[in-house]
């Protein structure tokens, strides 16, 4: 009977890991997508600047990237706007890495509770 209660605190102990890292991997994931739209948004705003580009030119970046990675969703010219937006409003990216580490950790804490 011993045994049989250690194999299932192990196998308890197991799922919480596994549980565990699931979510800091899904916490990386989200973390490195925010700064990649943060990134994207700022190529675009940087390139409007200095060659003069105008709106219709996300249009375009949108349609290239769709079609370069057709399997990953998000890059529309609605998205690609949001993008520039976001990194209009938060120009410095040490603010925005800040934040964005400061909302993970802040989410594991409350997946802890």
């Amino acid at each position: 009977m011993d045994l049989k209660r250690s194999y299932q605190s192990a196998i308890e102990d197991l799922k919480l890991e596994i549980s565990r890292s699931r979510e800091k991997a899904v916490f990386s994931v989200n973390k490195e997508l925010i700064l990649l739209y943060w990134k994207i948004g700022k190529k675009i705003l940087e390139m409007q600047e200095k060659e003069g580009w105008g709106t219709k030119v996300v249009d375009q970046i949108s349609l290239d990237l769709r079609n370069h990675f057709p399997e990953i969703k998000g890059f529309g010219t609605r998205n690609l706007k949001y993008m520039r937006k976001f990194a209009a409003e938060y120009p410095d990216l040490k603010f925005v890495q800040q934040a964005v580490a400061q909302l993970t950790k802040k989410e594991i804490q409350e997946t802890k509770c």
